[in-house]
């Protein structure tokens, strides 16, 4: 059965709120610590933004940065190697107000994605892919990094047990959904993809409604899990719209129902528009820290 919880800011007055997550799967437990201590860090910066009167789209990709950077979380340093043994990053910033979405797909020299993901949101396009989204983002000023540089023994020692066909530890993604002092929502994702994927392969993280959504009035929901099976459930465009008539826990159930029935699997995060916080998953565990005016916490199991 998934695994449920939430963080409720009741009613009244509308107030910041964050969650963040660092992928769903089978984490090690001794990887638990180390992994909730970064994702407090990512929560903070992302509420600090957000209290002081900062937009949801500044509060979620700050907090996606920092998850970029460590190297413990499937995205930016640290991200899975593709079948040719180097990293292909997806990353995605929505915009709740406007509905503006930026999505980039398999980059392999930028070292925030979600950074240039942003500023894809603001031009004139959706989603740019490979060497256009490098190019855009050195027209904006985003510098080329070392691909290498972002390659960790960790992820070297997943990609041959993925060739092997034995790798155990399947999580991957990250994201963040926020809204702020203004009542407006956005969501962020990130991810390295798939140890030993095929090489130019594009999961549901830069998609809009696969892996992230976000509408004013609604709410935010930010995925992480199979991305094939996200896509073709639309999963965080099901989950928020599915709160025209459910509460948050029930449409979260529906939208990884739907994926389940595909014979997939994962865990999703949301905010609605009470600012309530909520997270389901139906994977062996999901890492997830959050705030809102009632509370804190952080937990990969219940």
């Amino acid at each position: 059965m998934p695994r449920l919880g939430w963080a409720s800011s009741g009613g009244g007055k509308v107030a910041p709120a964050v969650i963040v997550h660092g992928g769903a799967g089978a984490v090690p437990q001794g990887e638990f610590a180390d992994r909730l201590e970064v994702l407090i860090e990512a929560r903070q910066a992302a509420w600090q933004i957000a209290a002081a009167g900062g937009d949801a789209v500044s509060a979620a990709v700050a907090a996606v940065v920092i998850l970029e950077d460590s190297p413990l979380f499937n995205a930016g340093t640290g991200s899975a190697l593709n079948r040719d043994g180097f990293v292909e990053m997806d990353a995605a910033v929505m915009d709740g107000e406007s509905r503006a979405f930026g999505g980039v797909a398999a980059v392999r020299d930028v070292k925030n994605p979600v950074v240039l993901a942003r500023e894809v949101m603001n031009s004139e396009h959706v989603l740019l892919a490979c060497e256009g989204a490098s190019r855009f983002a050195r027209e904006r000023g985003i510098p080329a990094f070392d691909p290498a540089a972002l390659i960790t023994a960790r992820q070297i020692e997943r990609w041959r047990q993925a060739r092997r066909r034995n790798l155990g530890e399947k999580s991957g993604t990250v994201g963040a959904v926020v809204m702020d002092a203004a009542g407006r929502l956005a969501a962020a994702t990130s991810t390295g993809g798939m140890p030993d994927q095929r090489v130019g392969r594009v999961g549901d993280t830069p998609l809009p409604g696969a892996g992230s959504y976000a509408e004013a009035g609604l709410g935010a929901a930010s995925g992480t899990g199979y991305g094939e099976y996200f896509m073709r459930s639309l999963a965080a465009f099901r989950a928020v719209s599915a709160l025209r008539g459910m509460e948050p826990p029930a449409a979260l159930r529906s939208a990884l129902g739907e994926i389940a029935s595909l014979g997939g699997h994962g865990g999703m995060i949301m905010i609605d528009s009470a600012a309530r916080t909520f997270w389901d998953y139906n994977t062996e565990s999901m890492c997830t820290a959050w705030r809102d005016s009632r509370g804190e916490g952080a937990a990969c199991q219940r």
